[in-house]
């Protein structure tokens, strides 16, 4: 089992950071992956980036592409997405999720809100 805790949320003006960290427990030798997903109202859950459990291997959705940056922090069993030049559009619920055997995401977290303001 693991469990995931995101923190770093808030409300921003477009153009500027927030950097959302995503803490697992639990049975962490057996996440393959690390990704982030966000969901506005009345919009399906899309997924944004992940991060690969070798640390090193990494994608992005288009639209976040330059803009956001996971990174993994082994010694603390810690997944962070670091977000610049935020735009409206980003406004959403961000969930993490960590890939179980066999490639699925079966681990979730409570989310964070990210507002944006124009």
């Amino acid at each position: 089992q693991v469990q995931l805790v995101e923190s770093g949320g808030g409300s921003v003006q477009a153009g500027g950071s927030l950097r959302l960290s995503c803490a697992a427990s639990g049975d962490t030798y057996s996440i393959r992956c690390m990704g982030w997903f966000r969901q506005a109202p009345g919009k399906d859950r899309e997924w944004v980036t992940t991060i690969l459990a070798d640390g090193r291997n990494t994608a992005y959705r288009e639209s976040v592409k330059g803009r956001f940056t996971i990174s993994q922090i082994r010694a603390k069993n810690t997944v962070d997405l670091q977000m610049n030049s935020l735009e409206p559009e980003d406004t959403a619920r961000y969930y993490c999720a960590a890939c179980g055997v066999g490639g699925i995401y079966k681990y979730w977290g409570q989310g964070t809100q990210v507002t944006v303001s124009s």
